[in-house]
């Protein structure tokens, strides 16, 4: 049987300092896995650095867009990317190296073993988060605890942005619906796969804070997030699973 073609996609803005370590940590992980950078202009070299790479257009591809677009939008241009080159999985995730490409093979044997929807959860069985402030980590369990109740999701980290998805999955989605362009993208994404019936499953990662560069949340992000999540609720009300 053919080996199943795995492309990790992660959206840069400003991430420069960032690409050596992940890039050389992922290929050490899943030595067959191609990556796309997604970067949304910014203005470190990060595109240049990628076009010099030795696996340039082999294993590591690039798409260089002209401003800030924003992570939703990143990723929906990565996904769409995937599907129009036939890659089986495909893997989410950020490149501050707070989601640990270690993890990465945990998250395709979970696939392999008939998932459409991989969650890499920092909650599940126990928390599994290094070097964050008491409060970042209590707003972060709050907030997965708000998603839950208000959607009706039963996963312990509907929040996370560490994810597997199999090709088939995605091709059920219609991008055009998503509404989220924020961080909330991450929730609509997860709760879109289970009205639609996906198998998903949740293994246990352990989640460092970025190891450079500044988190690019803020205020209107989180508010975005609330508002998103009360949406989602209501369709989950209206709109049973089928």
């Amino acid at each position: 049987m053919k080996p199943k073609s795995i492309l990790v996609v992660t959206p840069t803005y400003r991430e420069f300092e960032n690409l050596e370590e992940f890039t050389s940590a992922l290929w050490a992980s899943c030595p067959t896995a191609h990556l796309l950078v997604v970067d949304d202009a910014s203005g470190d070299g990060t595109p240049q650095w990628v076009r010099q790479h030795a696996a340039f257009d082999k294993s590591l591809f690039l798409i260089e867009r002209p401003g800030k677009q924003g992570l939703a939008s990143a990723y929906l241009s990565g996904f769409s990317w995937a599907l129009e080159r036939d890659y089986d999985v495909i893997v989410q995730m950020d490149t501050d190296l707070s989601h640990d490409p270690v993890s990465v093979p945990d998250l395709l044997l979970a696939e392999s073993n008939g998932a459409d929807l991989v969650l890499g959860s920092r909650y599940l069985n126990g928390v599994r988060v290094l070097n964050w402030p008491l409060e970042r980590l209590c707003i972060s369990v709050l907030a997965a605890h708000y998603v839950k109740i208000v959607t009706g999701m039963p996963f312990t980290d509907p929040t996370g942005g560490f994810k597997c998805w199999r090709r088939d999955l995605l091709q059920a989605f219609d991008f055009s619906t998503i509404r989220s362009s924020g961080y909330s993208f991450q929730v609509e994404m997860t709760h879109t796969a289970w009205r639609l019936g996906a198998q998903i499953a949740e293994v246990p990662i352990i989640f460092e804070d970025r190891h450079a560069g500044a988190s690019k949340m803020s205020s209107t992000i989180a508010r975005e997030a609330v508002w998103q999540v009360l949406r989602l609720g209501m369709k989950s009300r209206f709109k049973p699973r089928p």
